[in-house]
């Protein structure tokens, strides 16, 4: 089975999850990650599909032992890639890991083959008017993702490919390029 696993991050209110969410339509041979969190299931997610909701316990215990990829906590829950769970998907189908910058990177070390994807906005000004339209944020939450934009654009060199999503159709077509492209190197 040829199988390629890819990580794509970028700042938040880029269109990850949309680029992902519209490109898994047409590929549906290729799955998304599912992440460990400790947090409480919101309203209609599932168990398995959204996240492993595991106990706070139950997480540190698989970190000590090495179980995840990558893992970070935020806002008093622990969130991770699980390591084994990855391994087995890519037994029988190709990947996305949709995860930050650190995580992406430490996902690399572990699966030197992982193909890391950015997605960029066109500019900060259209970042900021993206973050600001969603309307879910405050200001200073706002503020708080612009600051953190220079960091994560400060990794582009460390990334295979950079993709810019000025026009969502565009930057899907680029995502299935490049999918098929590795898919190509590894048959």
């Amino acid at each position: 089975m040829n199988s390629v696993l890819m990580a794509i991050s970028g700042p938040s209110g880029v269109g990850k999850g949309t680029i992902v969410k519209k490109f898994l339509e047409r590929r549906k041979e290729v799955g998304v990650s599912v992440s460990c969190t400790t947090r409480a299931p919101r309203t209609g997610e599932v168990n398995g599909k959204d996240y492993f909701f595991i106990t706070r316990e139950e997480f540190l215990r698989r970190k000590d032992e090495g179980g995840f990829l990558e893992w970070d906590e935020h806002f008093g829950n622990f969130y991770g890639t699980p390591k084994a769970f990855v391994e087995e998907q890519l037994k029988k189908r190709s990947l996305i890991l949709e995860i930050d910058v650190v995580g992406a990177l430490n996902a690399k070390k572990h699966f030197p083959d992982c193909a890391l994807i950015m997605i960029v906005p066109p500019s900060v000004d259209e970042l900021k008017k993206r973050l600001e339209g969603r309307q879910s944020e405050t200001e200073e939450q706002v503020c708080s993702r612009l600051q953190r934009l220079d960091y994560e654009l400060s990794k582009a060199d460390e990334y295979d490919y950079v993709v810019v999503n000025d026009d969502l159709e565009n930057a899907v077509n680029k995502l299935e390029e490049i999918y098929l492209s590795l898919l190509t190197k590894k048959a």
